[in-house]
């Protein structure tokens, strides 16, 4: 059996309604020890390729990293062998809140070996991820976040907390985990000492890395929200208790975003009329993540400039002449910082 998909994404759209599966959409993580990411990564491609998940997982010596979905009808099988796996029997699986914004949250099952499951810029060897900040649960972190010594910091990047975030947290406005670590520590932490800190992210995995970091420093009132915003969106549902976060939680996947509140607290990046969905340029040589209402969309065909509308007309091989030696990577990576983008940069 082969460990990789080639299919393009057309033929795997096609592929994935003619098998018909609803599916679940899912994500956990685990710092760990593991010798032979490599090994793993095949053992995992071989098990949940038989189960039919997609989605896509990053394996390293540190852990593993997994944001995926599973077959509704293989959901017991998949967790029982996944918790057969020493390291992971147990593990806290983060279920998604809303499986309304796309068509499928993943169109194939992608395993990749990194030097890291979450990219940090940190080269210290007498640093231990496993030493981590205190968990809060739904109903402690409401708690603590109430209290005027609390101070809460928002661990994702510009473009996520941009469509959603909790109320009074402090939001860094960084591109990058690697960029937030010491502009976290320089410009919020110092002075702060004394000070409760608690952190937040999309599930937990940058909040563990990030409360364990701030330890390793020496600060001593570390916390952050268990399972994170996709976490805390069920729990307060179901428990019953004030929900603090406003607006939609963005997610790295097909989705883009989950409703938490019906609240829209950001604007279209070109009109600035109220809008909170995220979407990339059509043009495949721009391709660019930027917030777009309906009626932009409507007027520019799904693309972020008069520009990229005109190119996405072209044909295929008129596109490709045009990409050739081009490389948009840093403007893409950017997401809804390019200068092209009318309101956005109004200022």
């Amino acid at each position: 059996m082969q460990l990789w998909n080639k299919l393009n994404k057309e033929e795997l759209e096609v592929q994935l309604r003619d098998i018909g599966h609803q599916y679940m959409t899912l994500s956990f993580y685990q710092y760990a020890q593991i010798p032979n990411p490599h090994l793993f990564r095949d053992h995992l491609f071989l098990m949940w390729s038989k189960l039919e998940v997609v989605g896509r997982t990053y394996v390293a010596n540190e852990g593993i990293n997994a944001q995926i979905a599973v077959p509704t009808k293989n959901i017991s099988e998949f967790r029982e062998e996944l918790y057969q796996i020493k390291f992971l029997n147990g593990i806290r699986l983060n279920f998604a809140v809303d499986e309304s914004e796309a068509e499928f949250a993943f169109l194939k099952l992608k395993i990749k070996v990194r030097d890291k499951i979450l990219a940090d810029g940190l080269n210290d060897k007498t640093f231990d991820v496993t030493e981590k900040g205190k968990h809060l649960n739904a109903e402690e972190f409401n708690t603590l976040t109430n209290d005027p010594e609390t101070l809460l910091i928002d661990f994702r990047n510009h473009y996520e907390s941009e469509v959603g975030y909790f109320k009074g947290a402090v939001r860094p406005d960084v591109d990058t985990f690697r960029d937030s670590l010491p502009l976290i520590e320089k410009e919020i932490l110092k002075g702060n000492e004394d000070k409760n800190i608690v952190m937040y992210c999309t599930g937990g995995i940058r909040c563990e890395k990030a409360s364990a970091w701030f330890k390793h420093r020496g600060f001593q009132n570390v916390h952050q929200l268990e399972g994170g915003i996709i976490k805390y969106a069920r729990d307060v549902i179901e428990q019953g208790i004030e929900n603090k976060f406003k607006g939609k939680n963005f997610v790295f996947d097909e989705r883009r975003g989950e409703r938490i509140t019906d609240e829209i607290i950001a604007v279209c990046h070109l009109c600035g009329d109220p809008a909170d969905t995220h979407t990339n340029c059509l043009n495949s040589a721009c391709h660019l993540l930027f917030i777009q209402c309906e009626t932009c969309k409507e007027k520019l065909d799904n693309c972020c400039s008069k520009k990229c509308q005109d190119i996405s007309h072209l044909s295929i091989e008129e596109q490709k002449e045009l990409r050739k030696g081009l490389n948009n990577s840093n403007q893409i990576f950017k997401k809804g910082r390019a200068n092209h983008l009318t309101y956005k940069n109004k200022d």
